[in-house]
């Protein structure tokens, strides 16, 4: 019974993630394993406006796929193009309890309390010289249909673009932080996680600090989180594990920016303790650990000795219609990407 309430779970969350933006719920890995999810392929179609609309439909960030599938167009895919959609990941090495955002992969994942599945949802975060700061702290406050107050410096650089932003943006359809808002306790209180008005900024590195989510994975967090829930924000482009069955992964994203040009594709990326512990194990397959730090692919790739480069076996190419509408930035809503 219990083999099969986890199978049913397993294809609920699947086709779920085929229709909407919402978060998938991955049934959490054995001890010792931190393993989820199933990569799939799906072929681009003509209907398919841009990169950002079929990542929300497959509840993941463009710059995710473009990890995975590094040689096509960035925002107009061509039609028949046969992507992979990076569905499979390893869970970062932390506690699984309450909120875990890793800044370099655009995810936070969510372990509800008293449930044996873990959340995870594609994530905006703070821009270069703007960014979302790395921290351990709780939910201080819950805000349904927020307003918007920009900050000084937030004022400054719409004006220097030629926008003047209004003192106190009320709430609404049209507010940048969406229609809920969790306040975090770092800071002057100015950080939260909220929705957007932007949808296709989703995923992106251009918020003030900020983290946004699509409106339907924030009010599904707004409604589950307490205030109090903990929250641990890191940046580990890389992550790895031993599973129990004695397989070795490598999960490798590019890392964030640290200066403007910055090309993250090349960028030398510093490595814990921990990983360097985990590459000098018997077992590893240096060559193929080397390649995934090179390749970056934003996916876990297999590095036990003897073990090919294959990610994983994927789910047949999917030919879905598309019924996400690309939501266009107007100059208005440019003027609210730093929130």
């Amino acid at each position: 019974m219990k083999r099969a309430s986890v199978i049913t779970l397993l294809l609920i969350s699947w086709i779920g993630g085929l229709h909407s933006a919402h978060a998938m719920d991955y049934p959490l890995p054995p001890e010792g394993s931190r393993l989820i999810g199933q990569n799939q392929t799906y072929a681009i179609q003509e209907g398919d406006k841009n990169l950002q609309a079929i990542a929300r439909r497959f509840n993941t960030a463009a710059q995710l796929i473009l990890e995975t599938n590094n040689t096509i167009a960035p925002v107009y895919p061509a039609p028949g193009t046969v992507i992979t959609i990076p569905s499979q990941m390893l869970l970062p090495d932390t506690p699984r309890e309450g909120i875990v955002v890793n800044l370099a992969e655009l995810r936070l994942y969510y372990f509800p309390p008293g449930e044996n599945i873990v959340q995870v949802y594609p994530l905006g975060i703070g821009q270069l010289g703007l960014e979302t700061p790395v921290s351990t702290t709780r939910v201080s406050q819950k805000i349904p249909n927020p307003t918007w107050t920009p900050t000084p410096g937030i004022r400054a650089r719409s004006l220097a673009q030629g926008i003047k932003l209004p003192p106190v943006v009320p709430a609404g359809p049209n507010n940048p932080l969406g229609r809920f808002a969790l306040r975090l306790g770092i800071g002057n209180g100015e950080y939260l996680i909220h929705g957007t008005s932007a949808p296709d900024s989703v995923g992106l590195r251009v918020s003030s600090g900020c983290m946004r989510m699509n409106a339907p994975d924030i009010k599904a967090l707004f409604e589950q989180a307490r205030v109090g829930t903990r929250v641990q924000i890191i940046n580990e482009p890389v992550k790895f594990s031993v599973e129990p069955d004695g397989k070795r992964y490598v999960e490798v994203h590019r890392p964030l920016a640290q200066v403007e040009g910055e090309d993250p594709q090349i960028t030398p990326i510093m490595h814990n303790a921990g990983f360097a512990s985990f590459v000098s194990l018997d077992g590893n397959d240096k060559v193929l650990i080397e390649k995934a730090l090179s390749r970056r692919a934003g996916i876990p790739v297999a590095v036990s000795a003897g073990k090919g480069m294959s990610v994983s076996e994927t789910h047949p190419v999917l030919s879905v219609q598309n019924s996400s509408a690309v939501t266009a930035v107007s100059e208005g809503e440019k003027a609210v990407l730093t929130q």
